[in-house]
Order: structure tokens, then sequence, then C-alpha cells
């Protein structure tokens, strides 16, 4: 027999049912689903899901208490709302992706979808969740309508303009914030902040009573500091370093494949990982 194809975790816990939505009867079907739903997410491109009968004003005349949502690109106004809308130019029209400041040259954007997955779910999430509650109160539902364009802008823009406020300390730039290579070419992240994570770093290192240790409250001194600290990670293995720093508190975390995520033992005891038939995937 074949090979079973991997499950796919985004449609894991999920059931599900075609239906031919240009066809009358798959209007009804849906609009009959509808009828003993608390929410419904509606992904298409504004004016779609009106034009195919499925729109608020017909599902809340079958159900005046469902929550319906919207959720596309750019939302459902202005100019751009019929526009496709993928990750990467949501994230640059949205400011997400403005200059490094180490390269000059545009960030590189997160492999993780952010506009998609954190920014357009994560915030409609939140929006139906209070639709909800609203609902406990007034006994009738509302429409959600959320872009991704909203929530890329909320998540990393925001940050971004806070970062630029003076006065403001940050330091995702710094020496103690950072990626270091090992010996066997796997990283480490370091992530030391606190004075009390910066002295252990050192500690473990072998670097606490370095003679002439630059300082790292110094931006100056950070190209300095930045090449002592990982001259040390790379005389040994990754390995190595995630052993000793594992029985230590000092904010240093090895780079490890999802894979070997799952096998760590504190994730493993929070059961953040399940297996889903011959995979392991993020619960729940």
């Amino acid at each position: 027999a074949a090979p079973r194809p991997p499950e796919n975790p985004l449609s894991r816990g999920r059931r599900s049912v075609a239906l031919d939505l240009k066809s009358p009867e798959g209007v009804e079907r849906a609009l009959a689903l509808a009828e003993h739903a608390d929410i419904l997410v509606e992904g298409f491109r504004p004016g779609v899901a009106d034009r195919l009968g499925l729109g608020p004003e017909a599902v809340h005349a079958r159900n005046p208490r469902l929550v319906y949502g919207r959720l596309s690109g750019w939302g459902g106004h202005g100019e751009w709302a019929g526009r496709a809308a993928h990750d990467l130019a949501v994230l640059a029209l949205t400011g997400a992706l403005d200059t490094d400041p180490a390269t000059g040259d545009p960030v590189l954007p997160p492999t993780a979808y952010l506009s998609s997955f954190a920014g357009g779910a994560n915030v409609h999430v939140q929006g139906l969740l209070a639709a909800l509650h609203a609902r406990e109160r007034s006994g009738r539902g509302q429409v959600v309508d959320t872009a991704l364009a909203d929530g890329a802008a909320l998540i990393s823009t925001l940050i971004h303009q806070w970062r630029e406020v003076p006065g403001n300390h940050t330091v995702t730039d710094a020496p103690h914030y950072s990626l270091y290579a090992a010996a066997d070419g796997r990283h480490l992240a370091v992530a030391a902040i606190e004075p009390k994570l910066y002295r252990a770093l050192l500690e473990q290192l072998g670097l606490a009573d370095a003679e002439g240790l630059p300082d790292r409250a110094d931006p100056a001194s950070w190209p300095e500091l930045r090449a002592l600290i990982g001259a040390r990670f790379a005389t040994r293995d990754r390995d190595h370093w995630t052993k000793l720093f594992d029985a230590v508190d000092a904010g240093v975390a090895p780079v490890l494949t999802p894979e070997e995520a799952a096998a760590h033992h504190h994730l493993a005891a929070r059961g953040t990982f399940v297996a889903v038939g011959d995979s392991v995937q993020p619960a729940p």
C-alpha cells in the first residue's frame, strides 16, 4: 500500500463538508448550517460572499445571534479592498519590512507568515471573542471585519515605532541579545538582558573575570564584545553549550529544529507537541 500522506496540521480537529456555493442547493445547505452556529468566518475577497447569497444580511435573517467574521487581506473597504493580498506584500505596505539599521536593506520577512497567522488570524479571533461576549448582553450577533494589514500594522509597525521613541531602551541589536554559532555550525540564542542573566552568561563562558572586558552598556563596544562572546561559543559544539546552560538561568537556549523542539524536556513536559498519526505537531 502507498504510504499515507502526512496530516495537514491546519485541518486537524475539523469536521468538513464540501458545498457548491454557486448552486442554490449549496447556498441553502450553508445557510442551514449557519442556523445552528455561533460563528461563521468567510475569507473571500470583499463582496463575494454577498453575491453568493451568504453575506451578513442573509445569514442574520436565519440566525440573528450569529457572529459573522470577515477576514481578508486589505479589509472590506478602501481602494485596495478587492486586490489579492499575500503576506509579503502586506508586510511591505504596513511598514513591517522597514530598513534594517545594520545593513540598510529592508528587513527580511519572517518565515511564519506574520500578517496571516499572528496578524490576521490572531487579531480576528480576538474580535470574534469580543463579539461573542457582547452577544451575552445584547442577544444579537454582529459583523467582525478584519484585514491582514490591520494585524500586521498592529503587531509589527507599532513595536517598530515604539523602539524609536526617545528614551526607550531596546537591546535587539546588542551582543547579549543575539545568535551565535557553535563549533559544529549549529547555533545558540543569547537573550541575557537582565544583569543577573548577563553575569551567568559570562561565568559559563569563562569571561566573568576577563581583563578589559568591553562594557555592554556602551554601544560603541558592542562589536568587540560580540566578537569575544562569539569566539567562546565557537570553541565547543552546540550540545556542549546546551547541556551547560540547561542548568543555569542565563537567557541562553539552543536553536532547535521542530523535531528537536518536540523532544526538548521542557516542551515535552508541557505537552507542547503531540503525535498525530505519523507526525509530531504543535498542540492542542
